[in-house]
């Protein structure tokens, strides 16, 4: 199944070679299943050394994936949520498939700078005005000594 090819969308398609499955023993419930069987899914993808995946989604994928990410560039997932092998596969591709869909989505537009209007201007400067008449309410009388 790591042969197949994993499709992220239209334009994005990671090839088989470029995934690396690796089964371990999963803790958990199971039963004498879980002392037996490797259920667990390791799944390694070489980020920076992939052909298929253009610069700005790698980067952006090595921001999102964080401690996942190996110094030397390759991707780990882990995936031991289910009790099936076959489950945990699919969830880990699953997973890789998320956080490439997330790194190739487009950078926000720019941020416009704004002005305040001239009403919230003023009515900023009348509160403040109307707390220091407040706070000078407050003191003590200037003739009163």
């Amino acid at each position: 199944m790591a042969s197949d090819p994993l499709v992220i969308n239209s334009r994005l398609t990671l090839a088989g070679w470029e995934l690396t499955e690796q089964f371990v023993l999963a803790g958990g419930p199971g039963g004498q299943n879980v002392n037996k069987v490797s259920t667990a899914v390791q799944l390694f993808f070489n980020l920076m050394g992939s052909p298929s995946l253009p610069e700005r989604i790698k980067e952006n994928a090595a921001k999102l994936a964080g401690r996942r990410l190996s110094k030397d560039g390759v991707l780990l997932i882990e995936a031991n949520r289910f009790r099936s092998q076959e489950r945990n596969r699919e969830d880990a591709r699953e997973r890789l498939k998320e956080l490439l869909l997330e790194a190739a989505k487009p950078p926000p537009p720019p941020r416009k700078k704004t002005r305040p209007t001239k009403g919230s201007v003023e009515r900023r400067l009348k509160e403040k005005s109307g707390r220091s008449e407040v706070k000078k309410m407050r003191s003590r009388p200037a003739g009163s000594e």
